[in-house]
């Protein structure tokens, strides 16, 4: 119960807590602070720790160490004014102002000197109304929420600690075992003498608890363990909920009334390090809390206490019930399930609900039913999430298919090789990619669920062995040349074959020859022996298109002789034939016809000698002799006059 001093003012001097208050505030103060340098060499550490090696595990349990110490600093600090009210009202005379009077006259001030002073009034009114602790108390809060949150990352790496984690961990648990000495001084106060004390001790514990699970990440830390390292950062969630309740209780604050003769209470208490006790209690704490802070007794409300009597009977109903709902089996569409009884298997239940004895008598197993799957015959290391790459921007390096390009599923095979009469190998890189699925009967599901323990990786070894076999007897040239298609429905049929005297239940739907060719390191030699072999062979074309071309063109040229000359003696002898004809005919002509043919000959050849020729014919034997012959002379002109002359020449008469 708060002591006011208006009125009881008297019974001060007669209270323990009163009695103890000077004795409580040197204990809290010499705790208060060995305990900030603690938290601020760790809070340094933490600092320069996180500059040199920023995924490392001692930066992050560092702050979490720093504030679980820090929140109970908070706390005793809280506590430290109300010790240093108590000690004040055991001694009023330090609670009257000393008022020194002035007689000199205050020196004239500006007009920003009074704004000055205005303001400082002001802050100070306003630092009073808040109060000191309500200030501390944030303040603490605040420092630790932000400890947490500058190192808060569940990215680090696990590495290994060495001797610096044992010395750690030592230290660790000999501070821990200190404050546990202090805690339990504080739980065995009275709370007559010492009410803080109670509310104290909790907040201990929160520091005693982040100290000893620091210490266990420290002492079971190595490179290869992941969950020392996380919990190392999930240390901080405790004391980060008792520093958001601590801040939210000094917002509250605000809002209370404050009175300088009403005893102050505790403002450092925690719900959350409350529940820090054996047995656990919430429903218990919670209930005092509401009874004390807003005069709630849960006990006086029925519904309550018969939800407190009808709890455990529904809890057990419940569970029965639950435990029973166990048998009753959904099976997907795309699954099937293998239903054991006692650990026998008795049915494969096809898709939809199914009943049967609750676990663990009777439980399902679940079966795939028709999903297909595509299986690479070599996996390689398991690398980053590729990033995602613009679809107008250049092609990712991925997608390099390329013979000089390393890719993750080739898988590297020895094949055989001819030198000349020696025998040799050859290294090729594969890609093969098989789709398979589970087999559709119950007998196919039953044994690739109890014939083998990881099908994807059976497949792989299978199809390893099938291909050195197959690949033993074949040469470079020849794989190279091979139809891909034929190839893989040749090794899908082998590797089938073995699948099934293994018993496996597994179904090649198709297998897939996505690439054959050289070492990525041997590409570029085998392009230079490529590029060769096609530079000869193009050679050697063009040498026999020149020698056929060549041949082709003599042969043209003696066709056309042969043509020329054939033509010419077929010339000739035509003619040779038409005027042998030709004899023949005039002479058999002259027989017939005599001198007549001879003259009628003269003219036809002296027509056509004279054919372009203006010629005059005269002859005495024209006419007769009684009528000379007329000669017409306009058909004759002269070059200067282009008239023509008609001369009439007598009978008899010459030209």
């Amino acid at each position: 119960m708060q002591v006011d001093l208006d009125v009881d003012e008297t019974q001060v001097a007669g209270l323990p807590r009163f009695q103890q208050a000077l004795f409580q505030g040197r204990r809290l103060r010499h705790y208060a602070i060995g305990l900030s340098a603690v938290a601020a060499m760790g809070l340094l550490l933490a600092f320069f720790t996180g500059l040199f090696a920023p995924k490392a595990l001692w930066a992050a349990l560092l702050v979490s160490q720093s504030a679980g110490l820090l929140v109970l600093v908070a706390g005793l600090q809280s506590a430290w004014w109300v010790t240093q009210w108590r000690a004040q009202a055991m001694n009023p005379t330090v609670l009257v102002p000393v008022v020194i009077e002035v007689d000199e006259a205050p020196e004239p001030q500006s007009g920003y000197e009074r704004l000055l002073d205005r303001l400082g009034q002001r802050w100070q009114n306003l630092l009073v109304q808040i109060g000191a602790p309500t200030l501390w108390l944030g303040a603490w809060a605040l420092l630790v929420l932000f400890s947490l949150e500058q190192f808060w990352s569940l990215a680090l790496t696990p590495a290994a600690l060495g001797l610096p984690a044992s010395v750690g961990a030592v230290l660790s648990l000999l501070l821990a075992f200190g404050l546990l000495v202090l805690e339990r001084q504080l739980a065995q106060e009275n709370p007559a003498e010492w009410p803080e004390a109670g509310s104290l001790a909790q907040l201990t514990r929160v520091a005693i608890i982040c100290l000893v699970l620091s210490a266990l990440c420290l002492l079971f830390g190595n490179d290869t363990s992941v969950w020392p390292v996380r919990l190392a950062v999930l240390i901080g969630l405790l004391p980060g909920l008792v520093a958001v309740e601590l801040l939210l209780r000094a917002v509250l604050s605000l809002f209370s009334p404050q009175r300088e003769q009403l005893e102050p209470s505790l403002m450092a208490r925690s719900f959350v390090a409350d529940l820090l006790r054996w047995p656990p209690q919430p429903l218990l704490a919670l209930q005092h809390e509401l009874h004390n802070r807003f005069g709630i007794d849960l006990r006086q409300i029925w519904a309550f206490t018969y939800m407190r009597l009808a709890f455990l009977p529904v809890l057990a109903v419940v569970a029965i019930v639950g435990w029973a709902l166990t048998g009753i089996h959904e099976i997907p569409l795309q699954g099937r399930g293998i239903y054991e009884r006692f650990g026998k298997p008795l049915e494969v239940f096809g898709p939809g609900l199914h009943a049967g004895l609750p676990w663990p008598w009777g439980r399902v197993l679940s079966v795939e039913n028709g999903v297909v799957h595509e299986l690479a015959s070599n996996v390689g290391e398991t690398s980053t999430p590729a990033a995602v790459e613009p679809a107008e921007g250049p092609a990712p390096a991925i997608a390099n298919r390329l013979w000089d390009a390393s890719h993750v599923n080739d898988k590297s095979q020895v094949i055989a090789s001819s030198r000349a009469d020696k025998q040799s190998f050859q290294i090729v890189n594969m890609d093969v990619r098989f789709v398979y699925r589970i087999g559709l009967n119950d007998k196919d599901a039953l044994a690739a669920t109890y014939n083998s323990a990881d099908v994807p990786t059976l497949i792989r070894s299978t199809a390893s062995r099938i291909l050195v076999h197959d690949f033993a007897s074949r040469t470079l040239d020849g794989l190279l040349g091979e139809d891909r298609v034929g190839l893989g429905e040749e090794i899908g049929r082998a590797v089938q074959a073995d699948l099934q005297k293994l018993d496996s239940g597994v179904e090649i739907l198709a297998t897939v020859v996505e690439a054959i060719h050289p070492p990525a390191g041997a590409a570029n030699a085998y392009h230079g022996v490529q590029a060769a072999q096609i530079g000869a062979q193009a050679l050697i074309s063009r040498e026999r298109g020149a020698a056929a071309e060549a041949t082709n063109q003599a042969q043209l040229q003696a066709s056309i002789a042969r043509a020329h000359a054939t033509a010419s003696a077929r010339e000739i002898n035509a003619t040779a034939q038409a005027s042998g004809l030709r004899f023949s005919a005039e002479r058999k002509a002259y027989a017939s016809a005599g001198q007549a043919f001879v003259l009628e000959q003269y003219f036809t050849q002296l027509t056509q000698g004279l054919a372009n020729a203006k010629l005059l014919v005269l002859d005495h034997r024209l006419g007769g002799s009684s009528n000379a012959p007329t000669i017409d002379l306009r058909t004759f002109t002269l070059p200067a006059d282009p008239a023509p002359v008609r001369n009439t020449a007598q009978p008899g008469a010459t030209p």
